[in-house]
């Protein structure tokens, strides 16, 4: 079943240094880009993460330092990617806890504020955890009936993504809408204020925090109660987007 699409919607996948948001990087993109009349563009590109690229992570996806040290840096596609983005919804597989969290911390970095507000995040994953819990390429054998060669290379996976997505739609017609609002509500596991899920919304539609020692207690509470917290945190080693969520909270609540 082919999407049915209002905004064009950018399916893509990252191959990276590591698996931390704050501090890795990517090595390599790749996007399709959908469009309402179900044409499409599709890119994939090498990046130099100006960091080493560990050995445990090359044997994963097979790229080495060699591979993109002539390749150009994040800032240097920033703008050219972002203009690519804009005004796009965004889908992947394990998007939402990872590469969207990522993506926008590498747009940080470079200075640009990469607003994802209207976006519709369509996770395939976490609409196949929710149905049938299993990995992309048994995904991609379970729906689609192909073997998946070249796993964790971006093309092949992204590729591998938005297909398992179209039969997804195709074997759960009772239970999956094509609509992108619908697909956006039930990809979501939690409701994240920040995409590394440090801040979640609780059940009242109010930020709370979702980790240590302050877990389910609201954020305006402890900024108020234990300022030395919002210093700690910035301080700390947490996303860019984190901290910017943060004190977007921290200077809300200074005004009123």
């Amino acid at each position: 079943m082919k999407l049915n699409i209002k905004n064009p919607i950018v399916f893509f996948d990252l191959e990276t240094t590591g698996i931390d948001v704050a501090k890795d990087r990517i090595v390599e993109l790749c996007y399709i880009k959908v469009f309402p009349n179900g044409n499409e563009e599709s890119k994939t590109m090498r990046i130099n993460p100006t960091v080493h690229i560990p050995e445990h992570t090359t044997e994963i996806h097979g790229i080495t330092d060699d591979d993109v040290k002539d390749c150009p840096t994040f800032a240097q596609i920033a703008k050219n990617l972002y203009k690519t983005l804009e005004g796009c919804d965004l889908a992947g597989f394990n998007s939402n806890r990872f590469d969207i969290p990522l993506l926008v911390e590498e747009f940080l970095r470079c200075g640009i504020d990469f607003d994802l507000t209207k976006r519709k995040f369509i996770d395939v994953q976490t609409i196949y955890h929710k149905l049938e819990q299993r990995t992309l390429t048994a995904a991609y054998k379970f729906y689609c009936g192909k073997d998946l060669t070249n796993a964790h290379s971006a093309d092949a996976d992204t590729r591998a993504t938005l297909e398992v997505l179209e039969a997804q739609l195709d074997k759960y017609p009772d239970v999956l809408q094509n609509d992108i609002n619908f697909l956006d509500e039930f990809s979501k596991t939690n409701k994240n204020v920040d995409f590394a899920g440090r801040i979640i919304y609780n059940d009242k539609g109010e930020e709370v925090f979702n980790f240590g020692k302050h877990k389910g207690k609201l954020v305006k509470d402890i900024l108020k109660k234990e300022p030395s917290f919002y210093n700690w945190m910035m301080q700390g080693d947490f996303a860019l987007n984190t901290k910017q969520v943060l004190t977007r909270i921290r200077l809300r609540e200074q005004v009123k």
